[in-house]
């Protein structure tokens, strides 16, 4: 079914998947390890690998540790740097597909257009490109890193150049010897920066908000340490717990104002004031706010980029756009050859919200818009019986690896498949008083953080300024919570109802 399809006949499975990033090839190879064979992963791309096979833009790599960047069931001893590159961690994900088996359960091509919950068949009803699918059970695995996000810039449809988002890097454009303009200071910006500067014939970098950068302590694998990684049992695991535990350490500085936060503000000033020595550019790059407040970045190589003879940091914010030109508010207006888009994705407005229609009718975006991005364990909404989400609000964490939250996720959505299939259940649905009882809890968390307190504005936040995006506490803790499906907090019908 990977390449094939019956495009036009019907199809009914069990489980329904929808992304084939980490998240759903994690879910796929759990599904299958604990017995359930009818599901399929619809992937609107040509290949797993979600934001790793999408993002391919120069110098893209991980900011999270390569031994905490893999699942917990396939640990890789190849990595060859202790912070990998996009191309390996996007071969690795393949290679985890093909070792354990589950290719031939993706639908690639296949995007989705909407879904509608049929209360009267107690199923989903998927509408995509490649024909209709029903399922008992639907589960969105998009991921908040799949739909980038466009700036509503005055004439950026009038531009004549060539102009791309960084997660649809344009290969075919040639940007040597030409005027580039990357708009955006964020995570995929200053790696962006640093990789085209040496080719370009100039950079102008458009900064709203400076960001907090913090060193990259990176190293090579020797040929030795891999080998040691691969054959002497527990020492991959262990490094990794090493790894996981530091990392755990920044849910303390960012909770509230401590002496960590203070330290690690010192350490990327002294790494600020080393690097930029010209005291007007060091005063553009310096933040305003408290460091965690906004995602912490690091990197080696940005704040030397930017002191380059042909990169130019512009801060006064753009006015518009023309045909060949930018104009920055002050009125200065600047020739440019392309524009790089590096301006994030939609996370609280995520399109993927407008796909799924729940019992009432409304969908995903109608009810939040009314009653605020509320999603129970990052998991399920009220309304939405037999449906999952991978990844949802309140499940990031901006301090360690994605694939911690997921696998959680995972343990928990797989066991609500078995518990359905264990208790005879045709549908469950979160009560929605669980859900709110749960969001009050959760958003308590946050009174007096960083992200609350920290003097910015974030995508962590939502229109409300109510931190939609963050796991507000240790990780494990997030683990411990979904370790098994609490069926207690849904509302449930038997199969004999039907």
């Amino acid at each position: 079914m990977s390449d094939r399809g019956n495009d036009a006949v019907l199809r009914h499975v069990h489980v329904l998947i929808t992304g084939g990033g980490f998240a759903g090839l994690g879910l796929a190879i759990r599904l299958k390890q604990q017995g359930d064979t009818d599901f399929l992963v619809l992937e609107q791309g040509d290949d797993v690998g979600g934001t790793w096979r999408d993002n391919t833009y120069p110098g893209a790599a991980c900011d999270v540790p390569s031994q905490l960047y893999s699942y917990s069931f396939a640990l890789n001893p190849e990595w060859t740097r202790s912070f990998s590159t996009q191309p390996q961690i996007q071969r690795y994900i393949r290679d985890v597909a093909e070792r354990y088996g589950v290719r031939d359960k993706f639908v690639f091509g296949c995007e989705v257009t909407g879904a509608r919950w049929d209360a009267e068949a107690a199923h989903w009803e998927v509408e995509t490109s490649r024909g209709r699918f029903t399922a008992d059970i639907a589960i969105s695995a998009a991921g908040p890193l799949s739909q980038p996000k466009l700036p509503d810039i005055k004439g950026i449809h009038a531009y004549q150049g060539e102009i791309f988002h960084s997660a649809r890097w344009d290969h075919d454009a040639d940007l040597t010897g030409k005027r580039v303009a990357v708009i955006g200071t964020g995570a995929s910006g200053i790696q962006i920066v640093p990789a085209i500067a040496p080719e370009v014939a100039q950079v102008q970098v458009y900064q709203r908000t400076a960001p907090w950068v913090l060193p990259r302590v990176t190293h090579a694998y020797t040929l030795l340490e891999r080998l040691a990684f691969k054959h002497i049992p527990g020492l991959q695991r262990l490094v990794r717990a090493l790894i996981y535990a530091n990392r755990e350490l920044f849910v303390i500085a960012q909770s509230k104002y401590t002496p960590a936060v203070a330290l690690f503000e010192f350490i990327a000033r002294v790494k600020m004031w080393l690097e930029i020595r010209d005291p007007a550019l060091r005063k553009q790059v310096t933040p305003d706010y408290r460091l965690g407040c906004k995602r912490m970045l690091i990197s080696n190589d940005y704040y030397p980029a930017l002191t380059r003879d042909n990169v130019e940091l512009i801060t006064d914010g753009i006015e518009e756009i023309r045909e060949r030109s930018i104009v920055a508010a002050d009125g200065t207006e600047r020739e440019v050859d392309a524009i790089v888009l590096a301006t994030g994705f939609r996370i609280a407005d995520s399109p993927t919200f407008d796909l799924y229609s729940g019992k009432d009718g409304r969908t995903l975006s109608e009810v939040f818009d009314a009653e605020g991005l509320q999603v129970y364990k990052g998991s399920t909404v009220a309304g939405f019986p037999n449906a999952f989400v991978m990844l949802g609000a309140n499940s990031a964490l901006s301090y360690t690896s994605a694939i911690y939250t997921i696998e959680s996720q995972i343990n928990y959505v797989a066991d609500a498949v078995a518990t359905m299939a264990k208790r005879g259940l045709r549908t469950v649905e979160v009560r929605a008083d669980a859900q709110l009882a749960y969001n009050r809890e959760l958003q308590e968390k946050f009174v007096g953080s960083v992200w609350l307190t920290g003097g910015c504005t974030s995508w962590f936040l939502d229109k409300r300024g109510t931190n939609v995006a963050l796991w507000p506490d240790f990780s494990f803790r997030f683990r411990r919570m979904l370790k098994t499906f609490d069926v207690d907090a849904y509302d449930t019908t038997p199969r004999e109802a039907a």
